[in-house]
């Protein structure tokens, strides 16, 4: 079990006597206060609740393990305050969470979800859950964000060019590998099947179903890799070709072949002649993977290449779309680059049917809490009774200031606005409420609302 008493920085532990006397409750919010995107795809925070903070969380046993630790790394320790939570609580963390749906998406600048504690004995709790609670949020945000934009890049190049309908499998995660744990891979793979179906990492389905009751959030298909080509032997490459389409070529199916290990476009012509008849006879599509070079150049010359044998129709919109075969390119992968070949492709006379992407550590690991600005900021405190507005202001950075009193997010005809609470129907929901998980959304949910 998680202690939850050790899911946070060093400083937090000396911040229990920290604020004014007769302190009762301490209200914050957290919102992305800008960056490279101009709105957020919510998500994550559900799963963080269930695994962390729902029923009892708190124990004595957890509470002498925190004590010992933390004295001895040089800090205070608020046991009173602990041991109050286990003896009045049951051990259940006394505050209540609200935020808006999973998958949302939200302007940054805006309020996406609130905390604060409903024990005016614990009034100290709020803040301290700030670094637990605050990358639960930025970080699969961070990515569903990601991804969000390169859909509606990819879906926008598709209503010009192509089938719109294509676009949930347009953008394959392949960053399983280059994250930083396996839990990562697990809450970003998950953040990027918000917005597509398309995936290689297998702990993203294993968290869609865990915490959101997904059924199979995601799917693959046969695929080559370097490995299986070369250990054939350059003299064999058309040998470990034919063998793939023999093993997994099916009617209807697909079969990925990675071709650039000695000579991609040597590859294509290979594909295209001596391996032609093999994937016509096997009723598959061929999609043809190169791995390095420029992206752009490499893609719109393999699609030249691969015309040339397997032939095009022109679709109602007047772009080509390659018989048999198309060309996925999975390195350099990230929102510039997506363009770049959507672009260049398109003025060679393609559809963006032809194409698709896989994208690995630009789209699970090459994020930071910067990339959106996020942050947590005490915005309210209940002093001696009275609501004071708490708030930064710094005279050389105007966009760290933070906002004023008990801010809450509000819908409009327009979109979404920050205020303070008025009574008014909040786009906010209660998620969690001392120990217990109150919304329970489902997958099928968070996709409905990040629905371009």
């Amino acid at each position: 079990m998680h202690n939850i008493i050790l899911n946070s920085d060093s400083y937090k532990y000396s911040q229990f006597n920290q604020y004014p006397p007769k302190t009762t409750v301490v209200y914050s919010y957290i919102e992305s206060r800008g960056g490279v995107y101009d709105a957020t795809v919510f998500f994550g925070l559900q799963a963080f609740i269930k695994e962390y903070l729902t029923g009892p969380v708190v124990t004595m046993d957890m509470i002498d393990e925190a004590e010992a630790l933390i004295t001895a790394h040089g800090e205070p320790f608020n046991r009173e305050g602990w041991e109050y939570i286990v003896r009045e609580h049951g051990g259940n963390l006394p505050v209540i969470i609200k935020a808006v749906p999973e998958g949302t998406v939200v302007g940054v600048k805006n309020v996406l979800a609130t905390i604060e504690n409903t024990d005016p004995a614990c009034y100290w709790l709020t803040s301290f859950l700030e670094t637990a609670l605050l990358r639960a949020i930025w970080y699969p945000t961070t990515v569903a964000t990601n991804s969000y934009e390169n859909k509606k890049l990819i879906l926008d190049y598709l209503e010009k060019t192509g089938d719109p309908t294509s676009i949930d499998f347009k953008l394959h995660d392949f960053g399983a590998r280059g994250v930083s744990s396996l839990e990562s891979a697990g809450i970003g793979g998950a953040a990027h099947l918000v917005n597509f179906m398309g995936t290689d990492t297998v702990e993203a389905l294993l968290f869609a179903r865990r915490y959101y009751g997904a059924d199979v959030a995601g799917y693959s298909v046969p695929a080559m890799e370097h490995s299986t080509v070369t250990s054939w032997g350059r003299e064999n490459e058309v040998a470990s070709y034919r063998n793939m389409v023999k093993q997994n070529g099916k009617p209807g199916g697909i079969v990925s072949a990675v071709s650039d290990s000695y000579d991609i476009f040597k590859a294509c012509e290979l594909w295209g002649t001596e391996l032609k008849q093999d994937i016509l006879d096997s009723g598959a599509t061929l999609v043809v993977r190169p791995d390095s070079g420029d992206p752009a150049d490499v893609v719109k010359k393999c699609l030249q290449i691969l015309e040339k044998h397997f032939g095009s129709v022109r679709n109602a919109k007047g772009f080509k779309v390659l018989n048999n075969v198309r060309v996925l390119q999975g390195d350099g992968i990230n929102h510039a680059s997506i363009r770049s070949i959507l672009y260049t492709i398109t003025l060679a006379g393609y559809s963006a049917d032809n194409v698709v992407f896989g994208q690995g550590g630009a789209l699970l690991q090459i994020v930071n809490r910067d990339d959106q600005k996020f942050a947590m900021k005490c915005s309210a405190a209940l002093v001696d009774g009275k609501w004071v507005d708490v708030y930064k202001d710094p005279i050389h950075d105007k966009g760290k200031q933070s906002k004023k009193g008990r801010v809450t997010l509000f819908k409009t005809e327009d979109g979404f606005v920050t205020g303070v609470e008025n009574g008014k129907p909040e786009a906010l929901e209660v998620v969690f409420e001392n120990g217990v998980l109150v919304r329970d959304m489902t997958f099928d949910e968070v996709r409905a609302n990040a629905t371009i």
